[in-house]
Order: C-alpha cells, then sequence, then structure tokens
C-alpha cells in the first residue's frame, strides 16, 4: 500500500525530487513528484524509480499504473501506455452501447408475430488491446451485463491486459486482429473498440523518445499513411458486428476522411467525432440493424 511522503523525505525531499524531474526535462515535474512519493514503498524504491524517470522512462512504466476512465490501470515495461485522448474513444462507445440498448427494448416492446427481440449481454471487444485499458473502462460503464474479449498480437501486452480485465470477467487472446478469437463472436459483437496503430511509419521517427525507445513499434506504426492496419480492421469488421454494432478506431485529425471512407468500402455508415478538449478523433463504422 503507498506510503505518505513524510517517511520518505529523509532521503530524497519533495522539492529535490521536483527540481531533478525538472532538470531532466519533465515538464509537469510537481505532479510527476507528488505520484512517486505516493507510490513509492520505501525511499529505496523511490530513488531508484526518480532515477528511471530521468533517464527517460515514460512516467507509467515507472509507476507501473496509470489513471484511465477513472481506473487505476497496470501497466508493464514495453507496453503501449494508454492516452488519456483515448477517453474520448470510449465515451463514444459508451453512447453507442447506450442507444443501441434502448432500441433494442423498443424493438422488444413492438407486437410482432414472428420472433422476439432479445438484448441480452452486451459483447464487447478490445482489438489491439494494449493493457487492456479501453475494455476495461468499457465493462466499468456498462456493467456486469457485457462480455468482454480482448486480443492483442504482442504477447507481453496480452499478460498485461490479462491482468487488468480478469476481475472484470474479460478474456484476453494473443494473436493477429480478429484471427484469435473465438468463432462464436461472428454477428454478434455490440462495441468493437480497435485502437490500431495510426502514425505513419516515415513519422514515427518524430514521436517523443518516450514512445520510440520504450514502447513497442507494432504498437505505432500503422504503414506508409498510417491507415493499414485499420483498413483491415474495416474489410473485417462487418463479418463479427451485429446487426447496429460499431467499430470505432482513433485516427488523427488528418486521416479521418480515408479511414471513413474504409469503413464505406466495408458496406458500414460512417461518422467522426471530435474533442477538442482532448486532441481527439475518433471514426465510428455502424452495421445496419438496431441501433
Amino acid at each position: 500500500m503507498p506510503v505518505s511522503s513524510s517517511p520518505l523525505s529523509p532521503s530524497l525531499s519533495r522539492s529535490t525530487l521536483v527540481s531533478r524531474l525538472r532538470a531532466a526535462g519533465c515538464v509537469f515535474a510537481e505532479d510527476e513528484a507528488r505520484l512517486l512519493f505516493s507510490t513509492a514503498r520505501t525511499p529505496d524504491e523511490l530513488d531508484a524509480m526518480m532515477r528511471r524517470r530521468v533517464a527517460g522512462l515514460p512516467l507509467e512504466h515507472v509507476l507501473g499504473w496509470a489513471e484511465f476512465c477513472g481506473l487505476r490501470i497496470a501497466v508493464d515495461p514495453e507496453v503501449f501506455v494508454p492516452r488519456r485522448r483515448t477517453e474520448f474513444l470510449v465515451r463514444q462507445a459508451i453512447a453507442h452501447a447506450h442507444a443501441r440498448a434502448r432500441a433494442l427494448r423498443a424493438a422488444e416492446a413492438l407486437p410482432s408475430a414472428g420472433a422476439v427481440v432479445a438484448a441480452g449481454r452486451t459483447v464487447v471487444v478490445d482489438l489491439c488491446c494494449g493493457t487492456g485499458a479501453v475494455g476495461a473502462a468499457l465493462v466499468a460503464a456498462l456493467g456486469p451485463d457485457v462480455e468482454l474479449y480482448a486480443a492483442d498480437v504482442d504477447p507481453v501486452a496480452v499478460r498485461c491486459a490479462s491482468r487488468n480485465v480478469s476481475s472484470f470477467g474479460g478474456r484476453v487472446y494473443v494473436g493477429d486482429l480478429f484471427a484469435p478469437l473465438p468463432g462464436a463472436l461472428r454477428g454478434r459483437i455490440e462495441v468493437l473498440a480497435a485502437n490500431v496503430p495510426y502514425v505513419p511509419t516515415g513519422a514515427v521517427g518524430l514521436l517523443p523518445s518516450e514512445a520510440r525507445e520504450y514502447e513497442p513499434l507494432v504498437a505505432l506504426d500503422g504503414g506508409a499513411d498510417g491507415l493499414d492496419v485499420l483498413r483491415r480492421v474495416a474489410a473485417a469488421a462487418p463479418n463479427w458486428l451485429a446487426p447496429g454494432g460499431c467499430v470505432l478506431v482513433e485516427t488523427s485529425e488528418g486521416q479521418a476522411a480515408e479511414a471513413v471512407a474504409a469503413f464505406v468500402r466495408a458496406g458500414l455508415t460512417a461518422r467522426v467525432a471530435t474533442s477538442d478538449e482532448l486532441t481527439a478523433t475518433v471514426v465510428i463504422g455502424t452495421r445496419a440493424g438496431p441501433a
């Protein structure tokens, strides 16, 4: 359990820690110092954490966790760190799930001579899941009537995600995109969150060193224009989505139009949502149906 800062101060004072972080180029040195103090259990651990951060490791890798949508998400070394802007994707997914649930309830209330539409449990898939932060946040928000599945091509990320989603009953698979998912999910997914890599290959070298040096390239590099993986997801998504289900991806503002085109080519209805607050762009593709 984290301890207060006072037992640690004889070894490394808060002001000294802030000064060293600021000298290393940490813009939010005061906030980072507070997090390091609250996480370290001993003075020696605090000193080691400070040294790793000053050396350039991402703060979340040093702490071993990141805050995401109000949850504390475990972040292992060499795993993609969940970004705050991706919380906007989660908000959009939650809004869609709620709208779909209302549509299904309305359909159930209609008199029909045929089969009854049953809402059942909401099937959520977190593709390219990394830490599993998106899936965990969705289950936390949508409640227990959710079946959560996640997948990532990186075994290190899958091990980390398993720790984060196990308490929500989630299952995590290792493999390329849809390939490792149970076949029984075809046509059943209501919310498909695919946090695909979207940095163009030529721009990877321009990323901050924390990303370039400490996060897996497969989680960053999206191909020549950044949309290679997105196009693969778009092409396969209609076979996996339930009627009215949606796929959500994060892109840059400049990539949104081509991402919309990829969804439309796959037979989905597409729209773009943006957040000025989080500087986030999310493209949403929906399969025709009651949502």
